[in-house]
């Protein structure tokens, strides 16, 4: 089983704090919200609460997490994005790394509209997991990370609190499946490959009801 201490060491690298480069770039809050409410506000809202499950709510999310997606989404030089997704790969494929990183913080300080969990059968488990994570799969808890309440650990881990459980369980199936592949060290690929289906909605519907 990895244990918590191990389990944050290497998930330190995946969600790092802004480079020495990237703290220094410049934050424009005002453009920001123009492409905000010009560009993103189709999927996410102009205020990143996503009205549809298909798309993740991204108001008050860590700024660092989300620049980093949204920099993974970006193809560079030639090579491939790190993280496969046609429509955000056009999304940012205009944006410098100044609008990335503008946007990042401008979503990270509007206020949430948390999804709420649904299901009641499922909150048990998913509660188990959440806390405990599962010792015979040796699936450490998801609290280690994301935190009790699942506001994350900023800089290094995303907030999951008020997240559309059918969101967070799609991106846990494409991390099982290695569709999804921009984890550091392949630690959520490891742990989401231990989890069936019924845990995988378990805990994200806990999540959903976390504030």
């Amino acid at each position: 089983m990895i244990r918590t201490t191990a389990l944050a060491v290497l998930l330190a690298a995946s969600f790092p704090a802004f480079t020495a480069e990237q703290a220094k770039a410049k934050v424009d809050l005002t453009k920001a919200k123009e492409i905000a409410e010009g560009i993103c506000v189709a999927c996410h809202g102009a205020d990143g609460n996503s009205q549809t499950s298909a798309n993740p709510i991204i108001a008050g999310q860590i700024p660092e997490y989300l620049y980093k997606q949204l920099s993974n989404f970006k193809a560079l030089d030639g090579k491939p994005a790190v993280r496969n997704n046609a429509i955000m790969g056009g999304m940012v494929a205009a944006l410098s790394d100044e609008d990335i990183k503008s946007l990042s913080v401008y979503f990270s300080q509007q206020k949430v509209k948390p999804s709420v969990a649904k299901d009641e059968k499922l909150l048990a488990e998913g509660k188990t997991l959440w806390r405990r994570g599962d010792f015979d799969k040796g699936v450490p808890a998801c609290a280690g990370c994301h935190g009790p309440a699942g506001a994350g650990l900023p800089v290094q881990y995303p907030r999951l609190a008020g997240q559309y459980a059918e969101y967070t369980a799609s991106q846990l199936k494409t991390f099982r499946s290695h569709e999804r592949a921009n984890d550091s060290e392949k630690v959520m690929r490891d742990i989401a490959g231990k989890l069936s289906d019924h845990q995988i909605n378990a805990v994200a519907e806990y999540a959903a009801g976390l504030r």
